[in-house]
């Protein structure tokens, strides 16, 4: 990945905490050519010592190269958005600003248990939110078994990790206020996340008119 020193993230606390926070990633196998799927994609363990498990279904093209010992790459996205130089005080380039986590890791295969832990682990995170939850141990069990031969789980073990977050680091005050501004004040909830990413970065105080 392309990472300027200014934006680099490689702090172990910040890799994991946004793995948890963005779990809907890319996942990248060489096959016969690039192949991706976007999928989620769990952290299980610690900031100093975790790997990933997800899932595919078994009519993806990716399967016939899922195997243990094979190399992939997941990207994590985070909050991103142009961002226009009218709002800065003086004239300069527009750009972009995002957050991602790189990770290479190396497949292992999931057994049927593995992967039934997985699903359980995947749908209470998620579920656990909704005001009448479903979670995994309450779907009908035919349903389940008649689901499993369908998929294939696998564990990603990382070797390489990176992490970025380019969020106006080194403009001026009255330009990255401005931009947290019009970005907080839009109807899209992306861009909204992406000022909040802006003010944590650069140490703005919450709730402080800007």
């Amino acid at each position: 990945m392309y990472r300027p020193p200014q934006y680099r993230k490689d702090d172990k606390e910040f890799i994991f905490s946004f793995i948890q926070n963005h779990p809907f990633a890319s996942f990248v196998i060489n096959g016969n050519r690039l192949l991706a799927t976007h999928i989620p994609v769990l952290i299980d363990g610690n900031a100093n010592n975790w790997k990933l498990y997800a899932h595919i279904a078994n009519h993806n093209e990716q399967l016939k190269f899922l195997k243990d010992g094979a190399e992939a790459l997941v990207i994590f996205h985070g909050a991103n958005a142009y961002v226009s130089s009218s709002w800065y005080k003086e004239k300069d380039i527009s750009t972009w600003d995002y957050s991602a986590v790189h990770v290479n890791a190396k497949i292992k295969l999931q057994t049927t248990a593995e992967l039934e832990n997985s699903l359980s682990l995947l749908v209470e995170k998620f579920e656990k939110k909704q005001e009448n939850p479903l979670f995994y141990k309450e779907l009908p069990r035919k349903m389940i078994e008649d689901h499993l031969p369908l998929i294939t789980g696998f564990w990603l073990e990382p070797f390489e990790v990176e992490g970025i977050a380019k969020l106006h680091q080194g403009y001026a005050e009255h330009d990255i206020k401005s931009t947290m501004n019009h970005l907080k004040n839009s109807e899209n909830a992306n861009e909204k996340n992406l000022s909040e990413a802006i003010r944590e970065e650069n140490g703005i105080e919450q709730n402080k008119k800007y």
